[in-house]
């Protein structure tokens, strides 16, 4: 890392001259292949037990509602 001057004042306090990459060169490709699959798997059924949970939610909400608002009417 370098400082940047401009005159006696400091422009830009640090810069990064590096990047980091991970280099997976070394790898095999089915080996890549494989953990991305089974990431992207794992990412999919992650999301669908969210969802299932969310409409879960939701049906219990609407029939709850429902109910209680029929209650209400039956009261009035």
């Amino acid at each position: 890392m370098r400082l940047v001057r401009l005159g006696n004042r400091v422009f830009l306090a640090l810069v990064k001259e590096s990047v980091t990459v991970v280099d997976l060169s070394g790898y095999p490709d089915w080996l890549l292949v494989l953990g991305g699959t089974v990431g992207g798997a794992l990412i999919v059924w992650l999301l669908i037990t969210l969802l299932k949970w969310t409409l879960w939610l939701l049906f219990y909400g609407v029939l709850i509602g429902g109910v209680m608002w029929a209650g209400w009417l039956l009261l009035q």
